[in-house]
């Protein structure tokens, strides 16, 4: 799975096949993850989260922060790796955040974030996994 460059082209059968019944909520279904609940809300090494999809490197260990939100969060994804687009479900305008390789929904972000972008990448870690520095 990691590293699959065609991700975007599997059928829903495939990725059914491939994620988790949670992976398969939140990625394509665009679900989210009870807050709390992802075991990489603790996870404190160095090393990369990356699309539990198709491998895609999203964000460094160094730009995750504790949000107090129970949800991983990060103040800037990795240059490309991400795309947002608006969602207007819930009565409410967000700004829905998806992999820029195989489209899975990963989370929102809002603009309470810290500094240096002011910017909080809210993400369910279900749509996660965390390669450690070698």
């Amino acid at each position: 799975m990691a590293g699959n460059d065609t991700a975007e082209t599997r059928t829903e059968a495939e990725w059914r096949r491939e994620l988790t019944p949670e992976q398969y909520r939140v990625l394509r279904e665009h679900g989210t993850e009870r807050p709390g609940t992802s075991p990489l809300n603790h996870e404190k090494r160095a090393g990369t989260f990356v699309c539990a999809g198709c491998g895609q490197p999203l964000f460094e260990s160094g730009t995750k922060y504790e949000s107090g939100s129970g949800w991983p969060s990060f103040y800037a994804p990795l240059e490309g790796a991400v795309e947002t687009e608006t969602d207007r479900s819930f009565f409410m305008t967000r700004t829905e955040v998806h992999c820029a390789r195989c489209k899975g929904h990963l989370g929102h972000v809002f603009d309470d974030g810290p500094a240096p972008t002011g910017l909080r990448y809210c993400m369910n870690g279900a749509a996660m996994g965390f390669e450690p520095q070698e």
